[in-house]
């Protein structure tokens, strides 16, 4: 599940970034007359610049959903860019080359113990 979720995004934004955006997003709800009305214009926006913000196929299916998100009454409660942000960084496995990097680190550190 790690490898897929890691093969999904080609870009990594940042934290700040992404909480920044949802609060734009969420920011309708400060309106309430005109907050549903001001996500037909937020709704189209958000896709566009999770796509171009997360790239690959995570960003469009995110971008995807981040429109369905925006676009529904009511939703906008959803940080549709941190989770994304969790997802990638928290959920996805380390690179192989820091992996490899910490297995030699321990295999010289290791001390031989001689059994007689």
């Amino acid at each position: 599940m790690e490898k897929i979720i890691a093969s999904f995004f080609t870009k990594k934004p940042t934290l700040l970034f992404c909480i920044i955006m949802d609060l734009i997003g969420m920011a309708s709800f400060l309106i309430p007359a005109l907050g549903e009305w001001s996500d037909t214009i937020w709704a189209p926006l958000s896709a566009y610049v999770f796509y171009n913000t997360f790239g690959g196929l995570g960003g469009m299916l995110g971008g995807a959903f981040s429109f369905l998100e925006e676009i529904i009454p009511f939703t906008d409660i959803i940080p549709t860019f941190t989770l994304a942000w969790y997802l990638q960084n928290k959920l996805a496995p380390r690179t192989t080359s820091s992996v490899k990097s910490s297995k030699a680190q321990d295999i010289e550190d290791a001390e031989v113990i001689e059994i007689k």
